[in-house]
């Protein structure tokens, strides 16, 4: 690559950045001066510039990191050096977040800068009371942890945690995207973190292998930049479905499109469809050759990286000043109802068993995750069919069904009311954690990666060994014995809806998104443990399956009874206040939770007892088979030698 290129493309990226912010706030007046108090023109200006180098420290550091867990080799020189740009870019995004808390703080206090006790402790109230102040000091503290991170974790199982670590740093700016009584506040909060996490994954793993060229030496370029196209299209995929429906909430409609923020989204639009074609180009076009020939200085391919991070720099230009810009439609909520007020939606019809079926709320998240579990769990069948391989197709079915089961609790009726009513919840919560887990598990999705990944050689970790790692590690052989998974299962029901995370799981959507998480995997695992067919570290015997089913039974019997007989309202603050004219009173929806817990959890426990004692008698009867094969094999040498023991014991008597 020429040397002009390796500068020339971080610097078109800045460039580019910088002149489209500047052109969006001046075509958008959002960096106007107010009619009433003006902060002054560092402020106005500083804020979007400073929130703009904070967008471009946070996609280095998360785009490096991302390529060191699942394209880096821990071996080779582009390992070492890729962890230092992660660390200095981390070191950035603290100093960037730092100043640009400040000057959020100036947009509010506007008055001159005073060196005493009076405006350090304005400042810190700022920044430990207000919401904004937290979420700027929350995301400079992250930083400096992942920067000091950087330094001292060389372990790549560790830098897992680091880049997870980091990705969650984000959310309170995801919070503070969007007005907390504004109408669409869970999927807007929804949408902008997963636009920011992976916009930065797409934009800073690209300037990553821009600045690691040089270390890329005997053909690794080729393999680098074939993951990384791997992780660009799926950052593609979920930057233009969550761009969409943020664009959604703000613009409103097709003629609002034609106001300063509709126009500024279509640039977007277009700086991001472009990226779209150049991606495109590079993986049915350059990517092949690049891996096939020893010689990776394409001159072509650089330039055609560096135009791509000049698109990249408009966007990024036009999302900061996007932040700034008013928005078509007002982000100010007009409280109306308590319904409203506790859930900043408005109260939905009475619900009937079809409104179950023909009422949807999205949810973008559950809407991508179900859709890529679907196309690499069919995309691992048809390679396996191209091969010559089979596939069970009862496991293929399975599949799809839990798959569907889960959009419909996560996007459907259950979705819409289970804020309102206690019964819609339970009901989400007994499908999440039991039904789905029973059709999910049987379609051995790990087995199904592991035939179908290719394995890497090259000292790199990509799905297939992050898999393998995760099935051999200590964990796994902890969580997969039944008794583990089962006391999860049980312990983590009486705690979730008798401590305060009920509260938080049901009036908060992060909270709720993290319930979802939480019953799906302590279902999967105790469905695995029992009828399971991926491969464990242990299995347990089939005695031991049941014993666990019957004491989980028993729990489950006793948690609902407790509800049906209970007199005490659970959450009377949220599900008591909700002022609904229709349906049943509160309490009395609480004892229809308690039947629910405890009818609609015990079918699919009555179905597993079923499926264990089934799989018992097949493996009695193939066990018995193998001892008859190999009798035939050697003659019954076994029990030859048994009764000659006996016999020569009775002549020994």
């Amino acid at each position: 690559m020429p040397r002009i290129v390796k500068i020339a493309g971080p610097a078109l990226l800045l460039v580019i950045a910088f002149a489209s912010l500047l052109a969006a706030l001046a075509f958008g007046h959002a960096a106007d001066a107010p009619r009433l108090i003006d902060p002054g023109a560092l402020v106005r200006y500083g804020v979007p510039i400073a929130t703009m180098l904070f967008n471009l420290g946070v996609a280095v550091t998360l785009g490096s990191l991302v390529l060191l867990c699942f394209a880096m080799s821990a071996d080779k020189p582009e390992f070492a050096r890729t962890l230092d740009i992660a660390a200095g870019a981390a070191g950035f995004w603290a100093i960037a977040s730092a100043v640009t808390g400040f000057l959020t703080f100036m947009n509010f206090y506007t008055k001159p800068i005073t060196l005493d006790a009076h405006f350090g402790s304005i400042l810190g109230d700022f920044l430990t009371n207000q919401e904004i102040g937290q979420a700027w000091l929350a995301s400079t503290l992250v930083a400096a942890v992942v920067t000091v991170l950087c330094f001292a974790v060389r372990n790549r199982t560790m830098l897992v945690f680091v880049t997870v670590f980091a990705a969650v740093g984000l959310v309170p700016q995801a919070l503070q995207g969007h007005s907390a009584d504004a109408a669409g506040h869970d999927a807007a909060v929804t949408s902008l973190g997963l636009h920011v996490v992976f916009a930065a994954i797409w934009l800073g793993g690209l300037v990553t292998i821009v600045f690691i060229r040089k270390s890329l030496e005997g053909g690794r370029i080729g393999p680098i930049i074939s993951r990384y196209s791997t992780l660009a299209l799926i950052c593609f995929v979920v930057v233009a479905a969550s761009g969409y429906v943020n664009a959604a909430l703000r613009v409103g409609s097709i003629t609002q499109l034609l106001t300063p923020y509709g126009i500024l989204v279509l640039v977007k639009i277009f700086a991001l469809l472009t990226l779209g074609l150049f991606g495109l180009g590079e993986r049915r076009f350059l990517i092949a050759k690049m891996q096939s020939s020893a010689h990776s200085g394409n001159r072509f391919f650089w330039w055609l990286i560096a135009a791509e991070l000049g698109f990249m720099g408009l966007a990024s230009g036009v999302a900061a000043a996007l932040a700034r810009t008013a928005t078509p439609v007002s982000q100010d909520a007009t409280l109306t109802s308590p319904a409203w007020i506790l859930t900043q939606a408005p109260l939905p019809p009475e619900l009937t068993f079809s409104r179950y079926f023909t009422t949807w709320n999205f949810d973008i998240l559950w809407v991508l995750v179900i859709g890529f579990l679907a196309f690499f769990y069919i995309a691992g069948v048809v390679r396996l069919h191209r091969r010559g391989d089979k596939w069970p197709v009862h496991r293929l079915v399975a599949w799809l069904a839990g798959l569907a089961l889960l959009f419909w609790v996560t996007n459907g009726g259950i979705n819409l009311y289970e804020k309102y009513l206690f019964s819609a919840h339970m009901l989400g919560h007994m499908l999440l954690g039991m039904m789905i887990p029973v059709l999910l598990a049987p379609a051995a999705p790990i087995t199904l990666a592991l035939r179908t990944i290719a394995k890497r050689s090259d000292g790199s970790r990509g799905p297939r060994e992050w898999i393998m790692l995760f099935v051999h590690s200590r964990a796994s052989a902890i969580l997969s014995n039944p008794i583990v998974a089962a006391m999860l299962f049980v312990v983590s029901l009486w705690v979730f809806y008798y401590t305060p995370l009920f509260s938080w799981a049901t009036t908060d959507h992060i909270g709720h998104t993290v319930m979802i998480v939480h019953f799906l995997i302590t279902g999967y695992l105790f469905v695995q443990a029992l009828i399971g067919v991926d491969p464990l570290p242990y299995r347990a015997p089939y005695p031991m399956r049941l014993l666990v089913l019957l004491g989980t039974m028993a729990f489950h019997a006793f948690f609902g009874l407790s509800l049906i007989t209970g007199t005490g309202l659970l959450l009377a603050n949220w599900y008591g206040a909700m002022g609904r004219a229709w349906g049943v009173s509160a309490i009395a929806d609480q004892q229809i939770v308690g039947g629910i817990a405890w009818s609609v959890g015990e079918i699919p426990t009555i179905i597993l007892a079923i499926t264990v004692a089934i799989m018992w008698s097949k493996s009695d009867a193939r066990d018995a088979k193998r001892l008859d094969r190999k009798a035939e094999r050697d003659g019954d040498a076994e029990l030859v030698e048994y009764n000659r023991m006996l016999a020569d014991r009775a002549a020994r008597r």
